[in-house]
């Protein structure tokens, strides 16, 4: 594997687990440093352990991400611990109850919206000032095939994510000439801890015929278009939402 990477200094998100894990890992052993950020301290410490064992640098921090004051401490950790902060991948992220849109208790929109797109605009808020003072960087928001297609009983999560693509690419053209590219990945069924919240659907294989491809995806899947899309061979590319689904939205 080459080391893209090299001298980088990255920070994921939701990085204990998952996607998050898998993109952590990547990074890691392309060269970068990488603060592996998580509300769960436990696995982000498990990734953490994994890494280094594997010869990669990396450190654990505890966040939520839907506490602005919490994630500015969190950049400023990478600032002053690691040196300075060139990428980011702002995965961390909830799913919150299933109900028709009419039924959704208001306590639980308003926590699934504060993590998943409040939470993605605190982390770009505070990564975006500390990249321009490096003279440039880049973001990857993981958002989800439910940033462009509805899913019934799904409603906050899904218009958090529909949120988090506008905000990219808002985001992106602020910052296209100052060194800085944003973008967004999609995925769709992947195997991941999330998609537990399914495991009756997945019991019955519904998921599986649902897919064109007929399989689920990999976490490892995702991370190698989200590492793609933050290294140099992605230059030009920025404000994009790139979905990684199997052709599921291709229905």
């Amino acid at each position: 594997m080459t080391l893209r990477f090299d001298g980088k200094i990255a920070i994921v998100t939701g990085g204990g687990s998952g996607i998050g894990a898998a993109i952590s890992r990547q990074l890691s052993g392309e060269g970068a440093e990488v603060v592996v950020a998580d509300l769960n301290p436990e696995a982000a410490e498990g990734i953490v352990d994994e890494i280094r064992a594997k010869g990669g640098r990396a450190r654990h921090f505890t966040v939520d991400v839907a506490d602005a004051g919490a994630v500015e401490q969190l950049v400023g950790f990478a600032l002053s611990e690691c040196g300075g902060l060139n990428l980011a991948v702002n995965n961390a992220g909830i799913e919150g109850v299933r109900k028709p849109t009419g039924d959704y208790p208001l306590d639980n929109w308003e926590r699934v919206i504060d993590v998943n797109l409040t939470g993605t605009f605190h982390c770009m808020k505070y990564e975006i000032a500390a990249m321009l003072g490096r003279g440039g960087g880049a973001i990857v928001n993981v958002t989800s095939i439910l940033a462009s297609v509805g899913l019934p009983t799904a409603s906050a999560y899904t218009a958090a994510k529909h949120g988090v693509v506008g905000l990219t690419k808002s985001a992106a053209i602020e910052y296209a000439r100052m060194g800085i590219r944003i973008n967004t990945v999609g995925p769709g069924w992947i195997e991941t801890p999330l998609l537990s919240e399914y495991a009756e659907l997945a019991k019955t294989r519904r998921l599986e015929a649902l897919q064109p491809m007929g399989r689920r995806g990999t976490p490892e899947e995702v991370a190698a278009l989200a590492c793609f899309l933050l290294s140099d061979e992605a230059s030009f590319i920025t404000g994009s939402y790139h979905l990684v689904d199997g052709a599921y939205t291709a229905h």
